[in-house]
């Protein structure tokens, strides 16, 4: 058993990505809610990718890539939870159908 009372060793990397997201969300909730108070109206997005030019192929790429990161690495964690559920439940006697 864990002591409650001593520090990890290490953070999960899960946590890690939980707090970047979070950090991510509340950063964007700011500043959106800032340029609002500011200007009256949310951002355009479109606009705002559309002046950066060249560039705005980079960063379109860039996004894509981070999401399909972001669905591999979801995949990748579900596929492993099933299949430790399943070896679980072999190892139990429990009959698994598939």
């Amino acid at each position: 058993m864990k002591n409650l009372n001593e520090a990890p060793d290490d953070w999960p990397l899960g946590n890690i990505l939980w707090f970047a997201v979070l950090v991510w969300f509340s950063s964007s909730l700011l500043s959106q809610s800032a340029y609002i108070a500011i200007h009256g109206l949310p951002y355009d997005a479109v606009s705002m990718l559309e002046s950066l030019g060249p560039f705005y192929y980079l960063v379109l790429l860039l996004e894509i890539i981070i999401w399909g990161g972001l669905l591999v690495m979801g995949y990748l964690k579900f596929a492993r939870a099933r299949r430790a559920r399943r070896t679980r439940s072999i190892g139990a006697g429990h009959v698994v159908s598939a």
